[in-house]
This record gives structure tokens, C-alpha cells and sequence, in this order.
């Protein structure tokens, strides 16, 4: 697959940089270049990432930042199965609990949310970091949600990380979530409340709670090409209307003149 001229592979993350050490240097670099352009897409055109996180894994299987890129690009693509398989093949070549939230929400994906509800309860979780943790409580109670379960991801979901004022990476997405499910429990107006309050960590635009709290106050949004489309039409029947007018009233003073 082409890749730009500007990207040269030093773009990559120092450590997954070290990693590719163990490569020849030529690889290392052709490697670390397609790595790039994985990152690059991945949010926007995940099947393009997916193409380059393929040809990455066919130089270096034995890498395990290219078996974790991979992973991801699966993920994009909801390809959960080769997901879930280059997720753990990565886990065992670094030994580290870094990707189990990923791993259980590979479950969520193929239809098993028990089984992502047993790895949220493994003693995996307690050696996540903070950010791990919150991750892990997501996959928990979308697990709930999937098993029709609305209570209880309401309850999965009530934790100090979300009652805190301190606004961190994942705050917004948490109070979404626990906003996203108390709408789904009929419990409208606590919902309105932390809609709002996610709209207030939200600082990225990483969720669409503004719109959905909009939703919520009744509010709609008119499109501006539309509107501005009817005042088009609109002066364009009023020029016609004119212009009739006109050519009547030069019809009417020739028939005078003769």
C-alpha cells in the first residue's frame, strides 16, 4: 500500500520505537512507517488502517506493537474475533493488563457480555492504572445494558470517578454513559442532569452529548444550507412575480402608444 513521502516512521511512540529495534534497520523503518499510517486512519478511515495494520503485521508478527495496532484496526472494523486474537497474542509477549478492557469489550462485540462481565470481575482489573479501571467499569456496564440488565449498569457505573469534580481524560465519557443509561431506564430527568454535566468535561467534543441533551430541552436544529436554500427560492419567485409585473406594464404602454 503507497504511504505519503512525509512520513518517515519517527512519527511513532519512543517505546514502540524501541521495540522495532530488534529489526533489521531497513524493516524497522518500512515497519514503523506503516505503523504511522495506522494511526493516522484509524479514526477516519478505519478499513484503510486496517489495510496498512496488515501489511505491518506481515513484516513483523513478533512485534508486539504491531500485534496491539492490529488489534485496534480489527477493533475499528468490528472484526472482534481477529481483534480479541491479536490482542492476546500482544498480552503475552508483554506480559502487561493493559488491553484487558479492549479484550472484554472483543466479547461485548461477539455476543458473549458474561464473559466480558467475568473479566471485569478478574483479578486483572486491579493492576489497570486509573484510567484502566474506568475503562473496564464502561465494558461492565455496557455488558449489563446487553444482557438488558438497566439497573445494574446504572449501579456499575456509580463510583467516586463519577461523582468527582475533577475533570480527567475519561470523565466525559463516563457521565455519558451513566446519562445514556438512565434515559434508557425511563429516569429522564437525571439523565437532562448529566447529559449536562458531561457537556461541562467534554472539552474535545469526544461524545455527542450537547446534541443529546438538546434533544432532551426539545430543541431542534434546522439545517443552514436548507434555510438558506428556501430564502434562495424564495427571492427567485419574487423576481418572477416583479417581472411579470413589469412586462405588463410595457405590453400595456405600447398598446397605448399605437
Amino acid at each position: 500500500m503507497p504511504i505519503p513521502e512525509d512520513v518517515t516512521g519517527d512519527e511513532i511512540d519512543k517505546d514502540v520505537r524501541q521495540e522495532l529495534l530488534s529489526l533489521p534497520k531497513t524493516l524497522a523503518e518500512d515497519v514503523a512507517r506503516n505503523l504511522v499510517m495506522v494511526a493516522r486512519l484509524i479514526d477516519e478511515d478505519p478499513e484503510g488502517a486496517y489495510g496498512y495494520s496488515r501489511v505491518a503485521l506481515r513484516l513483523a508478527s513478533r512485534v508486539a506493537a504491531v500485534r496491539e495496532a492490529a488489534g485496534f484496526a480489527a477493533y475499528a472494523n468490528q472484526k472482534y474475533s481477529e481483534a480479541l486474537a491479536e490482542f492476546r497474542a500482544a498480552r503475552r509477549m508483554t506480559g502487561t493488563v493493559e488491553l484487558w478492557p479492549v479484550m472484554a469489550d472483543c466479547e461485548r462485540g461477539l455476543g458473549r457480555p458474561e464473559k466480558a462481565l467475568d473479566m471485569a470481575g478478574a483479578p486483572e482489573v486491579h493492576k489497570l492504572d486509573k484510567a484502566g479501571q474506568v475503562e473496564m467499569r464502561l465494558v461492565a456496564a455496557g455488558a449489563r445494558r446487553d444482557m438488558d440488565q438497566l439497573d445494574a449498569a446504572i449501579v456499575t457505573l456509580q463510583s467516586p470517578e463519577l461523582a468527582s469534580n475533577s475533570v480527567q481524560p475519561w470523565t466525559a465519557r463516563l457521565r455519558y454513559a451513566y446519562a445514556d443509561a438512565l434515559l434508557a431506564a425511563g429516569r429522564d430527568g437525571e439523565a437532562r442532569e448529566w447529559f449536562a454535566k458531561a457537556v461541562e468535561a467534554d472539552r474535545d467534543g469526544s461524545t455527542d452529548a450537547s446534541d443529546r441533551l438538546a434533544e432532551l430541552d426539545g430543541v431542534e436544529f434546522v439545517d443552514a444550507l436548507d434555510e438558506s436554500d428556501g430564502e434562495a427560492a424564495k427571492a427567485s419567485e419574487s423576481e418572477e412575480n416583479h417581472g411579470g409585473e413589469d412586462g405588463d406594464e410595457i405590453a400595456d404602454e405600447a398598446a397605448d402608444k399605437d
